[in-house]
């Protein structure tokens, strides 16, 4: 039987979203292995944070070299580039016998990694129709997160026995997204902007309700008349508002600490005074709530709308991190503490998940025009990982500088920034095709702030 329809659209968000599966599991499955790693390699604290970091780094490489790649070969291909880089680096990684390949295989996931991130969101955005499409790409981010907390589960179950096999269970979702890309069409906006029009309508045919429908969207994309762009298409002013909201949303993705919790949640857990096997266990409930968070913010997406989701959230973000570093400045270990303690980190990670994890990489797969789409993708994504790396490399060192208080306070002052961040410039693209985006870029009305400028002047006329 063929799929047609949202059947197909469907089939295709699921293999793709396969990619952040992988992405969840080779970032998140570190921070268990990262406990037996200490012992084996005897590594201090700097050798644990360049063996984290090193997989954001081959990340931070792979999504801004991802970007041409997809524009040439292709969005399908590029997904497919990444796949086989998943299998490579993790059959390395799970064979290291020293420091030094075993950086070297992350930086090779990380490679992957990096281009996943950039393409799949893309990808998904460009082949849905615009009143699915935010579920679509929060499958990818909801792939993400599961794949977090499958590491989280496979880490506590296998913490008495070999690292090499947590590492290795990322083999099979590999050859899955491997073999079934392989099967899947290309995106019609990408074979329209490559001059492929009648191969882009019959791929909008295949994945539309009705021909007309296709027909009127296919349409729709070339009356935009774009071509191929370089990227100094993106420094221009009339692209600038959605270079500002999207890589603004990607950095504080990061800032606001979301990948501090995951990675370290273990390690700061154990040094607070938990056993090993509890602080394993609060990082499996960290992941669960990631996936509960992200299946409700994809129904928020849709429904309440992206800019609304980030502006209902992000105050309960502020307020359980508060209460989460009072409750480590206080000591509070054990008893009811240690209970009020993982309640904050269960809150914070379902407000902050909930809203800027869901909103990153589907604002980001939204908003840019086509002819600069993958390019500006590519710093969403960059912005993404090169703030992750940051994170990655001072997070324990920030801890032991300042305190576990001290860091989550100050990563509640960040929330709060974040929120005034999306007041001020992140515009609500629910419900509206990408090309409708792309016309209000060019007459100006695209950011809250800038459609608040347009109405005073209007006014004072």
């Amino acid at each position: 039987m063929r799929l047609s329809g949202n059947a197909l659209t469907n089939f295709i968000a699921t293999i793709s979203a396969t990619g952040g599966l992988l992405f969840g599991y080779d970032t998140g499955i570190i921070s268990s292995a990262l406990l037996q790693l200490r012992n084996d390699f005897h590594l201090d604290t700097l050798g644990a944070e360049v063996v984290t970091s090193a997989i954001i780094l081959g990340a931070l490489i792979g999504c801004l070299v991802a970007g041409g790649i997809s524009d040439r070969l292709g969005r399908r291909r590029t997904v497919m580039i990444a796949a086989a880089l998943f299998l490579v680096g993790t059959i390395i990684v799970a064979s290291a016998q020293s420091v030094a390949v075993l950086i070297l295989a992350r930086l090779i996931l990380g490679l992957a990694i990096g281009g996943a991130s950039q393409i799949v969101p893309i990808y998904i955005a460009e082949i849905s129709p615009p009143e699915r499409r935010g579920r679509l790409v929060v499958g990818f981010q909801l792939a993400v997160v599961s794949g977090v907390t499958i590491s989280f589960i496979t880490g506590y179950l296998l913490r008495d026995s070999s690292w090499r096999m947590m590492f290795g269970i990322g083999m099979l979702p590999a050859l899955i997204l491997f073999v079934g890309m392989a099967f899947l069409p290309n995106s019609p906006r990408w074979l329209a902007l490559n001059g492929q029009t009648e191969e882009a309508r019959m791929v909008l045919r295949r994945v539309r309700a009705t021909d007309e429908i296709a027909d009127r969207e296919l349409d729709g994309i070339l009356e935009n008349h774009d071509v191929q762009a370089p990227w100094s298409e993106l420094a221009k002013p009339w692209v600038r508002p959605a270079l500002t909201a999207s890589v603004g949303i990607a950095l504080l993705c990061q800032f606001t600490g979301i990948n501090a919790v995951m990675y370290y949640a273990p390690t700061i857990f154990a040094d607070a005074g938990f056993g090993q096997d509890s602080a394993l266990l609060t990082s499996v409930a960290v992941g669960v709530g990631m996936v509960f968070a992200t299946v409700f913010g994809g129904w928020a997406v849709d429904t309440w709308g992206r800019r609304t989701l980030l502006l209902r959230l992000l105050p309960g973000a502020v307020v359980a991190l508060v209460v989460l570093g009072t409750a480590f400045a206080m000591h509070l270990t054990g008893g009811v503490g240690a209970w009020i303690t993982v309640a904050a980190v269960m809150a914070y990670t379902i407000f902050n998940t909930g809203s800027l994890s869901v909103a990153i990489w589907l604002v980001g797969a939204e908003v840019y025009p086509l002819s600069c789409r993958s390019k500006g993708m590519s710093l969403v994504a960059g912005g993404h990982w090169g703030a992750d790396l940051v994170i990655s490399l001072t997070t324990l060192s920030l801890v032991q500088v300042l305190g576990a208080g001290w860091t989550f306070w100050l990563f509640a002052a960040v929330n709060a920034f974040a929120f005034w961040f999306v007041l001020r410039y992140v515009p609500e693209t629910k419900g509206q095709s990408l090309e409708e985006l792309e016309r209000r870029l060019k007459n100006g009305t695209f950011a809250p702030v800038d459609r608040a400028a347009a109405r005073a002047e209007a006014q004072a006329r």
